[in-house]
């Protein structure tokens, strides 16, 4: 899969808080050369960061809050409408905090993006960093991978290794892994939308 030849790949990015992998990427758009450009930021509350750094970029925003639907599939629906209506080749959630429905799965399937903060299929979840340390492990890091119906289960795109001190607490290692994601997760876009992606089965192939 590729945008057409002669465009930019357009990224509708997704956020629950302060948007510092939305910021990276938006400086890494600036590039012409990095191929992408963010067309859309939807959000799922008011008032955050990641709203302002995408205005402030003069980037389209919308915000779909979960409480103001009667059903999580009704929400569902609607972010899926908005995510639709700025026709993206890549969605990518930046920090997105929650989980998409089957409807939005099948109509972004193998373009929707996520990072998590650990080496899956090791801790998945919410506290990867904090996983990771009460296991004892030695190394750690994140991974990008393409969203499916599971809880970080999906086709995985790249990983990158952070080691575990010694002297790491929760909030050292989640700092220096956070780093590392926001690294990869801006290499990696750009690399998908140059060079295109397949995904077959669990593989995930950038030519």
């Amino acid at each position: 899969m590729s945008p057409d030849a002669g465009r930019a790949c357009r990224l509708v990015v997704l956020v629950s808080g302060a948007g510092s992998n939305l910021g990276a990427l938006l400086d890494a758009c600036a590039d012409p050369a990095y191929g992408a450009t963010v067309v859309g930021v939807g959000a799922d509350r008011d008032g955050i960061d990641g709203l302002k750094i995408a205005t402030d970029a003069g980037v389209p925003t919308f915000v779909e809050r979960l409480r103001d639907h009667p059903t999580r599939e009704g929400w569902d629906r609607a972010l899926t409408r908005h995510v639709e209506d700025c026709a993206p080749d890549l969605v990518i959630s930046a920090g997105f905090l929650k989980l998409v429905g089957p409807e939005f799965l099948a109509r972004f399937e193998g373009r929707y993006i996520n990072t998590h903060n650990a080496l899956l299929p090791a801790f998945p979840g919410m506290h990867g960093p904090r996983d990771a340390l009460e296991y004892g492990v030695k190394i750690t890091g994140a991974t990008l991978f393409f969203v499916d119906s599971g809880v970080d289960t999906g086709p995985i795109i790249a990983q990158v290794a952070v080691p575990v001190l010694d002297s790491d607490d929760v909030a050292s290692l989640t700092e220096r892994i956070k780093a590392a994601e926001r690294e990869q997760l801006v290499e990696y876009v750009g690399r998908l939308a140059r060079e295109g992606w397949t995904v077959n089965g669990r593989t995930v192939t950038i030519p």
